[in-house]
């Protein structure tokens, strides 16, 4: 309970979080393309008052609850290192990244731990709907990173490249995990705000990103129709 007050207030103290600046990478960033449209960042009030409904059920009516001591201590580390994102994320690009990567690991570890059934909309949607975004995130923070240093490519090839492996990754998630539909349609979310951004301008990322949510999405619907 603790941890997920503490990472639903962390805008409150570091402020909000409106996106790197273009000047905190040796390339600076402007509109990178791997960036979702901005409106994709709302979900966010739905992670956290969902997480904190989540913890107080679980504080009050599951606290000796086996199934759900499985989920907490990686739950418990992720939320703590997402409680410093903000204000890590104002300072260092690289050191954001490193940290979302571990939000991200240690979420699906508690995602994968949560039990098929018991407490579904308590116990493991809020933590599949977390998990799904920060797929999406630590991909565009590599993004990022990779155009902002000038590494291979440029910022329209970081993005493919961030894409198709996002793609993949997030595909491999939801075969695995085939009673959480909540994680695809969160990626789905985020890949149609990619495309929403790029429609003007990179067309055909545009159309990958849009081709992607429907197949993570499908892969999302196919899970729900079996659970």
């Amino acid at each position: 309970m603790a941890a997920a007050l503490l990472f639903a207030a962390s805008p409150l103290f570091a402020g909000a979080f409106e996106g790197f600046y273009p000047e905190q990478f040796p390339i600076p960033q402007v509109d990178p393309p791997i960036v979702p449209a901005g409106y994709a960042f709302s979900i966010w009030g739905l992670i956290y008052s969902w997480l904190v409904l989540h913890a107080g059920f679980g504080l009050l009516k599951r606290d000796i609850e086996a199934s759900w001591d499985r989920v907490r201590w990686p739950l418990i580390v992720s939320l703590t290192v997402g409680a410093s994102w903000i204000s890590v994320a104002k300072v260092s690009p690289l050191w954001a990244t490193l940290l979302i990567w571990v939000m991200l690991l240690t979420a699906l570890a508690a995602l994968f731990r949560s039990p098929r059934a018991k407490d579904r909309w308590l116990l493991q949607a809020p933590l599949a709907i977390y998990a799904g975004w920060l797929t999406a995130a630590s991909f565009v923070s590599i993004g990022l990173i990779g155009a902002g240093y000038g590494l291979f490519t440029d910022q329209v090839g970081w993005a493919w490249i961030t894409l198709l492996m996002a793609l993949s990754f997030a595909g491999l998630v939801q075969f695995s995990l085939s009673r959480a539909p909540e994680y695809g349609f969160t990626v789905s979310w985020a890949l149609i705000a990619i495309a929403v951004r790029n429609l003007e301008t990179f067309q055909s990322l545009a159309i990958l990103a849009a081709a992607g949510a429907a197949t993570i999405g499908i892969l999302a619907l196919r899970s729900m129709i079996k659970s």
